[in-house]
């Protein structure tokens, strides 16, 4: 799953960005409004982290900017501002939710889910499909009897596909949903963690599509 971070400070953009990666999501990261808004333009994200006091152009502009132009991508606003006007104004443009610097990491990866799940019309923290479910929190999977806690990116890789069963996704998408920027990419990477994952929950756990891609079966 891959997040937007726009936040100028630099110490709690890479203390920020390292949670994110800890909890298997893909990190894009920019300092500026401006940028914020050519990564938008230019990639589909899960979820925005937004700064307001940002230079160039203000985090109030840059939501702002994104509700005028049909962006849906849901915003989590992180920031210093913690007046109740502040908080009304930045609900009002579009946030769907307001988190207060300084804030504990635990809480944010909370906030996280919670408004991914509210996006996409799901009220359980699990995802399921059959006999296989996942929880975000834990990234704990169980398949039938198999039950396993999975690495940041296996998790992140299963993730991708569980979230839509059937669908079939290419090496560069999947890519795309567990790397960010900057980060190396081994040719075999994918492969490497489709194994893993296989191991732990079994062979029929992710289907290969020659020559496509990969798929979690869609169960009946």
């Amino acid at each position: 799953m891959r997040i937007l971070l726009v936040e100028d400070d630099r110490m709690i953009g890479e203390a920020v960005m390292l949670a994110l990666r800890d909890a298997a999501y893909a990190v894009d990261w920019t300092q500026d409004g401006d940028s914020a808004l050519a990564a938008l333009s230019a990639q589909e994200y899960a979820l925005v982290l937004l700064d307001l006091g940002l230079p160039r152009r203000d985090g109030v502009d840059v939501l702002r900017q994104m509700r005028l132009q049909g962006c849906a991508t849901p915003v989590l606003v992180m920031t210093a501002r913690d007046a109740v006007e502040d908080r009304i104004l930045g609900l009002d443009l579009g946030a769907d939710d307001y988190l207060v610097k300084p804030f504990d990491l635990g809480e944010m990866l909370a906030r996280m889910r919670a408004v991914i799940r509210r996006h996409g019309g799901q009220a359980s923290p699990l995802l399921s499909n059959g006999p296989l479910s996942l929880d975000p929190a834990t990234h704990e999977a169980r398949h039938g009897d198999s039950v396993c806690r999975l690495s940041a990116r296996e998790y992140a890789l299963l993730h991708a596909l569980l979230v839509r069963p059937g669908a079939i996704l290419s090496r560069t998408e999947l890519e795309e949903r567990i790397y960010g920027w900057n980060e190396e990419v081994e040719s075999n990477a994918v492969e490497f963690l489709i194994h893993g994952v296989r191991k732990k929950l079994g062979t029929d756990v992710i289907k290969n599509v020659r020559g496509v891609g990969w798929m979690v079966p869609k169960s009946d």
